[in-house]
């Protein structure tokens, strides 16, 4: 454990202006109030808070975040109050303890409503602060140097997951590279126990055959570049055992064929000398195709620059090799912390970090605890690809991002109003994966909005809660209008007219919210009928057969809904304008419309009844027809061009089976309503390779 004047010799080392007086106040503090309370180590608790001071020491941070570590858990461990931590230390000290308070006790794998609340007040203190983080990091890596201590199994599993689903990452996301992959190897030897043990023993071995073969490489690469007038810093290792063992599970390989298991690293003065270094590389070694990338000219969105390349050595395996400049490699090994360090800019406190602007968006989208846990590591967690902007503005967006994704990363606005896209000048599906280098214009109208079957294929988080939150508010204003229209059907229903403050009282006696929570309990079928019609007018609905109200009497229009929101149109028969229609209402589920005819009706026995209607003007159905064909040529276009010369417009077409010289398709077709469907089955039998057409 670190003493008093050790920590204060190396704070001073690197900022000879830092408040001596504050840190010796807090380091007795902390010994004080942690008292007599022990690790499961068997070590005085004291020393935690610290050892995480001292692992942000060798980060070069500054006094106040020192201080924040020694104190980081006195609030929640002893009887210490953050009074007295602000009345002590200042306003930004207090702060700062409290942010990293109510982070400790984020759960990865319990998806539930503490989780997702401490989660939400984690990133509202980054989005505050970022040392907020910092501090959590050291935390936590201390946590995991010391794991091997707990007793129990199970929380060491936890916390390695833990550490492995939400820290290790958090840690990439500010270019924290070291502290990344010493949390991802200190987690994979806990979860993975005897894979870590294999990697690393073979790693053993590798080293023992073939001698300091990485010493030698990197030796070979520095008189390279020497050579040809370039000063360089080499540095070789082996790869960490749980970046070989990912490569591995998603290679599909063993270890035996895994050929880069070394990388280096080579640090010039400059940006020309990296590009001057990476030629003369690329000179005397080939090229693996696929494996070079620069992050010089397009940084990633932590900050990171550097080039990274792979090369076949002369030892016929091969390498990976990362060429950067000495603030590169700064920034590299402690990612936002290197800008305190280095005094580049603004203080480290005021730094600027987009991706937390992300984060801290779905907060305000995201509707419950899941879905807020899920969009938050969406966007923390995935591998980034670049694209740009007809301007050439660099987007960064998670692998297997769309053009919607897109949008939604440029704003919010235009990726409400996406209509289509074009991607390197070229009109695509707007569910097409995006690529690196990809440059992306958005088509959007003002008149469009987010449809929910984009959900089915956006990547990111922003986007998957934006069209959430449209999607759930076009859904409640859609089920209140047709509680609305359910509601006026059972006033009509009534004995006698009803007086204006019915409705008032009706939902108090009903004991919900406000007249719109009324229409949407009515409209899923929370409420009976019946009991709305006693709320409004006593005695109107009684219990025996002869006093039950009566039945509906009058069709309720579904026009001006969304299909799909407030009711859902039945697969099972596909109802379009012009067919006779009823709805079955089940508790807690959206409207299922059917055709009057349709078999699946004797499966809502369960559900009640409403006798429906298009409304005037409705437009628009999606109509299942079976079209068998004779095996000829031409036959499958004359069927096409007949539909599309009738304006329909085939969305699914499926060869069914065929028999002999005939094939039956099965298609989905969009029509205007039931004249446009009788349009077109009369236009199809009529033609000459068609055997018959039918509807399903």
């Amino acid at each position: 454990m670190l003493r008093q004047y050790e920590l204060i010799e190396k704070v001073r080392a690197y900022d000879p202006d830092a408040d001596e007086g504050l840190i010796n106040r807090a380091y007795v503090f902390s010994m004080k109030a942690h008292g007599a309370q022990v690790r499961a180590s068997g070590d005085p608790y004291f020393s935690h808070p610290i050892e995480v001071a001292g692992i942000l020491t060798d980060l070069k941070l500054d006094d106040e975040t020192i201080v924040t570590a020694i104190l980081h858990d006195t609030i929640e461990d002893t009887v210490a109050t953050p009074e007295q931590i602000e009345k002590l230390f200042g306003s930004n000290v207090a702060r700062l303890v409290d942010g990293v308070t109510k982070l400790s006790k984020i759960e990865a794998q319990s998806e539930n409503e503490r989780a997702a609340e401490n989660l939400r007040k984690f990133l509202l203190a980054l989005s505050d602060d970022i040392r907020v983080l910092l501090v959590k990091l050291a935390d936590r890596l201390h946590n995991m140097r010391t794991l091997h201590h707990v007793p129990s199994e199970e929380k060491r599993r936890r916390i390695a997951r833990e550490t492995m689903d939400i820290y290790a990452p958090l840690a990439e996301r500010i270019g924290m590279y070291e502290i990344m992959n010493e949390m991802q190897t200190l987690a994979f030897r806990e979860l993975e126990p005897d894979a870590y043990a294999s990697i690393t023993r073979r790693l053993k071995q590798l080293h023992d055959s073939g001698g300091d073969l990485v010493s030698r490489i990197g030796l070979g690469l520095q008189l390279h570049l020497a050579d040809h007038g370039l000063e360089a810093e080499v540095t070789g290792r082996e790869k960490h055992p749980f970046s070989i063992w990912k490569k591995m599970a998603e290679r599909h390989i063993s270890f035996e064929q895994l050929s880069d298991v070394m990388a280096f690293r080579v640090i010039v003065a400059n940006v020309d000398e990296c590009y001057r270094a990476l030629g003369l590389i690329h000179e005397r070694w080939p090229m693996v195709p696929g494996r070079f990338k620069d992050f010089i000219s397009t940084p990633k969105r932590n900050g990171y620059r550097s080039l990274h390349t792979s090369v076949i050595h002369d030892s016929k395996m091969r390498i990976e090799i990362q060429i950067r400049d000495k603030a590169m490699h700064a920034q590299a090994e402690r990612g936002l912390a290197a800008h305190w360090a280095y005094k580049e800019g603004k203080p480290i406190a005021d730094l600027h970090v987009p991706w937390i602007d992300d984060l801290v968006e779905i907060l305000d989208h995201a509707d419950s605890p899941e879905e807020l846990l899920e969009h938050t590591r969406m966007a923390m967690y995935q591998d980034r690809i670049f694209a740009f902007t007809p301007k050439g503005e660099l987007i960064q967006l998670p692998k297997g991002a769309t053009p919607v994704d897109f949008a939604f990363a440029v704003h919010t606005a235009l990726g409400d109003q996406t209509v289509g896209a074009k991607v390197n000048g070229r009109v695509v599906p707007l569910r097409t994966l995006l690529e690196n280098g990809d440059q992306v214009e958005i088509l959007a109208s003002e008149a469009q909005h987010p449809q929910p079957s984009w959900l089915r294929f956006v990547a990111t988080g922003k986007a998957r809660s934006s069209i959430r939150r449209f999607v759930r508010h076009k859904e409640r204003d859609e089920t209140i209008e047709l509680g609305r229209k359910i509601y006026d059907e059972i006033v009509g229903r009534l004995p006698a007219p009803l007086a204006p403050e019915s409705l008032g009282r009706a939902v108090k006696k009903l004991k919900v919210e406000d007249a719109d929570a009324l229409m949407i309990d009515i409209a899923r079928k929370r409420i009976s009928d019946e009991d709305v019609m006693e709320a409004l007018m006593p005695g109107s609905a009684g219990s025996d057969v002869a006093s039950r109200p009566p039945a509906q009497r009058q069709a309720i229009s579904i026009k001006g809904l969304t299909p799909g929101v407030a009711y859902h149109l039945a697969e099972c028969c596909h109802p379009i304008p012009g067919d006779r229609i009823v709805g079955l209402r089940r508790e807690d589920e959206s409207i299922e419309v059917h055709v009057i005819g349709c078999d699946q009706l004797a499966t809502g026995i369960d559900a009640d009844w409403l006798d429906l209607a298009w409304g005037d003007e409705s437009d628009g159905g999606t109509a299942r027809l079976c079209i068998i064909l004779r095996d000829v040529p031409g036959a499958l276009g004359t069927m096409a061009g007949i539909l599309g010369a009738k304006g329909a417009n085939i969305i699914n077409l499926h060869l069914a089976h065929r028999d002999g010289s005939f094939q039956t398709f099965h298609l989905d077709v969009e029509v205007h309503d039931l004249a446009h469907l009788h349009s077109l089955l009369a236009a199809l039998r009529s033609a000459d390779p068609v055997s018959s057409a039918e509807r399903l």
